[in-house]
């Protein structure tokens, strides 16, 4: 128990961007959602193995999911009452008004949790030295090269020491890397900023980016984020 604590303690950081990128707004201590958000993460430190895939990718998902849960519980008990009646202004049921509302609310949240995920990458990104011009410099250009890569950021994604070392350092383990993956060091290091962004997308929660690259890439045939 000891253990799992100190962990949440690590990575408050993190599960604070998770709820703030779900609520589309700052989190306090004083939201509901937050305190959620903190079970989640132990739900997950506890429930965690890795067939999985990376943790912090399964810990943001778990987040997200009790959050909806508890969302969907919220609206339930709020909204639960006369939702279907019709009004007497212009004979449209509240749900269709309530609907039209939330339509609008969820593309003004989606593009502002969209524009703050990336601001947050860029801040993290920059911390390791590397830009997105650096990430659209360095990224490979040829399907071989894009492969090469792919298996990289895989085998980088699945190895904890290797991630421990690289928030660490804030420096791409090279030599574990090339052992891992069988990729040619050269090749690692050529694009080594493109490498060490996508291991951060992939292992830190940011699912509106990831999701925009899957749908990028999967037209390219390349690389799923």
């Amino acid at each position: 128990m000891e253990k799992a604590d100190r962990l949440i303690r690590d990575y408050i950081p993190f599960i604070r961007s998770e709820t703030a990128k779900f609520l589309t707004r700052f989190c306090t201590d004083q939201d509901d959602e937050y305190s959620i958000a903190l079970i989640a993460f132990h739900e997950a430190i506890l429930g965690y193995s890795r067939e999985r895939g990376a943790f912090l990718s399964y810990a943001a998902m778990l987040i997200r999911s009790r959050l909806i849960d508890y969302q969907r519980k919220e609206v339930r008990h709020q909204n639960q009452v006369s939702l279907y009646e019709e009004q007497e202004e212009d004979g449209r049921a509240l749900v269709d008004e309530l609907q039209d509302g939330r339509n609008h609310y969820e593309e003004s949240a989606n593009l502002e949790a969209t524009k703050q995920e990336i601001e947050e990458l860029a801040a993290v990104m920059a911390n390791f030295g590397v830009s997105f011009s650096d990430v659209s410099d360095h990224s490979p250009k040829q399907e071989r090269t894009l492969e090469a890569c792919r298996e990289a950021i895989r085998c980088g994604a699945e190895d904890g020491d290797l991630l421990a070392e690289l928030l660490r350092t804030r420096r791409l383990p090279m030599a574990r890397l090339a052992a891992l993956s069988g990729v040619e060091r050269k090749t690692l290091e050529r694009h080594r900023k493109y490498i060490l962004a996508m291991l951060l997308i992939q292992t830190n929660g940011y699912e509106i980016i990831r999701g925009h690259l899957r749908h990028v890439l999967r037209r390219r045939g390349g690389l799923t984020a």
